[in-house]
């Protein structure tokens, strides 16, 4: 069987698939990459499809899990190099690949997890600002913490 390799670079991972895509390089794919997420910590993953000409219902499938596992190990995932005729042959399937976004390349992939990121962390700065919930004095409290019924 054959395994696709799971690269580390800076904060992201990057899987370039070169194979076919049987059952069991799909499950090897699936475990390998949600094990290097919480080994590495990255938040990021790039799919990589450039070499592959043909997708079948299988791989939009098996793309959309992967990105569904990735997600919900809070990392977002970009697949990359997406020919014309795959892109037909998946909206003529009826595949949205939910959660999914893309990008040209490698390099726009990896800007666009970059800006993700960036905003993300803005964000979370921005979440409670002060003049959310300090007093008017100027007296800060402790910022709101959500309370369970």
């Amino acid at each position: 069987m054959d395994r696709v390799p799971v690269l580390k670079i800076g904060d992201l991972l990057l899987v370039s698939i070169q194979v076919d895509m049987e059952d069991q390089t799909a499950l090897a794919l699936q475990e390998d990459l949600a094990d290097r997420i919480v080994e590495t910590g990255c938040h990021g993953v790039i799919i990589d499809i450039t070499a592959m000409d043909i997708v079948d219902s299988f791989v939009g499938r098996m793309l959309s899990t992967i990105a569904g596992i990735a997600r919900v190990l809070d990392a977002e995932t970009v697949v990359v190099g997406m020919r014309p005729a795959v892109a037909i042959t998946l909206v003529e399937l009826g595949l949205s690949l939910d959660g999914i976004r893309t990008a040209l390349n490698v390099e726009r992939g990896m800007e666009l997890l970059a800006r993700s990121r960036a905003d993300e962390a803005a964000y979370a700065v921005d979440a409670y600002p002060a003049d959310v919930w300090a007093l008017p004095g100027g007296i800060d409290l402790d910022p709101p913490t959500p309370t369970t019924p």
